[in-house]
């Protein structure tokens, strides 16, 4: 199984990414999809996931508002649409496959999620 997010990249504030994930080995409509980042010195942290459909999604406050989550199953792929991209958006971004096609019960944790792509990198400046 091997989950590449790609659509990093360096921007000024205010700007936007689009990031991708792409997966070989296993088939992503089967499971929700969630998008975590990690900035230096800091935890991995959850910014949004979406249910096998697409249909449900979940942001993290601090881009509710400036990120979508979206999700092709026909292409096996699931996107982060990133505008409005503020200084401290500045991290390694990371897709990842929660079990459950509804990411029941806790989504937040990366201990919730089990396959991880190698992350891409975003960088905001002034």
């Amino acid at each position: 199984v091997q989950l590449q997010a790609s659509g990093g990249g360096s921007v000024q504030t205010g700007g936007s990414l689009k990031l991708s994930c792409t997966a070989s080995g296993i088939t992503l409509s089967s499971f929700s999809m969630g998008w975590f980042r990690q900035a230096p010195g800091k935890e991995r942290e959850f910014v949004a996931v979406i249910s096998w459909s697409g249909t449900s999604t979940r942001y993290a406050d601090s881009v509710k508002g400036r990120f979508t989550i979206s999700r092709d199953n026909a292409k096996n792929t699931v996107s982060l649409q990133m505008n409005s991209l503020k200084l401290e958006d500045t991290a390694v971004y990371f897709c990842a496959t929660h079990p459950h096609p509804y990411y029941s019960g806790s989504y937040v944790r990366t201990e919730d999620y089990h396959y991880w792509g190698q992350g891409t990198q975003v960088t905001v400046s002034s």
